[in-house]
């Protein structure tokens, strides 16, 4: 097993479910799949599209980490093959209802997004943080079931993040996203804490959502191990330190 046992990007119409812990923030995955999805689209005849919803909106992070994979984000952005999405100034919370917010303009932003190409990635980065930051679970949910639906109805590839607080403990999102996801890329700590040499483990699970899969699961107990360096992340079985990503 390398880095090639753990999907990139789900099909076209797919979900890629991500899940991190506070030890083992999962954001290399996020870069690794848009630099793989506008790398990949070289020599085809469709322009790749990419839709970053974030709750952070980090996006000089994003430039900084994705600048060493001559990824070049100012020019992908110039050229609206890129567009980020800022939630913090784009979700609102309705004059009538001062204890409500509303996700239908983030929804709307994402619909408008995919009609402008048929090669697009969206990365929704992440659902756990909407609730912490005042958005109520059912409104949450309800938009995740949007966001899926269209991406499947487009034929769009989704990505999503949802941050895992105690391993074992499924919430209600986490449930909805097992039973609408493709595969579940697990992020988690080594029961020892970080390492120099080792910065966590990567399982893969397969979602209630797949089809037909390439993939086979990599339980928690036979996980990859991961390293994260200053351009990139390495990929390997326990043992072993082969799995440039």
């Amino acid at each position: 097993m390398s880095d090639s046992s753990i999907p990139t990007l789900p099909p076209p119409g797919q979900i890629l479910l991500v899940t991190d812990e506070l030890a083992s923030p999962a954001d290399f995955i996020l870069y690794r799949s848009l630099a793989a999805h506008f790398k990949g689209a070289a020599g085809k005849s469709t322009s790749a599209r990419c839709l970053v919803v974030s709750v952070s909106g980090n996006l000089a992070k994003w430039k900084a980490v994705l600048t060493k994979s001559n990824v070049n984000l100012t020019q992908l952005i110039a050229s609206r093959s890129l567009v980020f999405l800022d939630v913090a100034s784009t979700h609102f919370t309705p004059e009538h209802d001062s204890a409500a917010t509303s996700l239908r303009p983030i929804y709307d932003q994402i619909r408008g997004a995919l009609l402008e190409g048929e090669d697009t990635l969206v990365i929704l980065d992440d659902l756990s943080s909407l609730e912490w930051i005042g958005t109520p679970g059912i409104e949450v949910a309800r938009f995740t079931r949007a966001v899926c639906a269209l991406c499947r109805k487009s034929n769009v590839m989704l990505v999503l993040r949802q941050h895992v607080i105690t391993h074992g403990e499924l919430d209600d999102l986490l449930r909805l996203l097992l039973q609408l996801c493709t595969y579940r890329v697990d992020v988690f700590p080594l029961s020892s804490g970080r390492s120099g040499s080792v910065s966590g483990q990567i399982a893969l699970h397969l979602g209630a959502g797949r089809r037909e899969t390439d993939f086979r699961p990599i339980p928690r107990s036979r996980a990859l191990l991961y390293r994260l360096t200053d351009v990139s992340s390495i990929f390997f079985e326990r043992g072993t330190g082969a799995g440039v990503l």
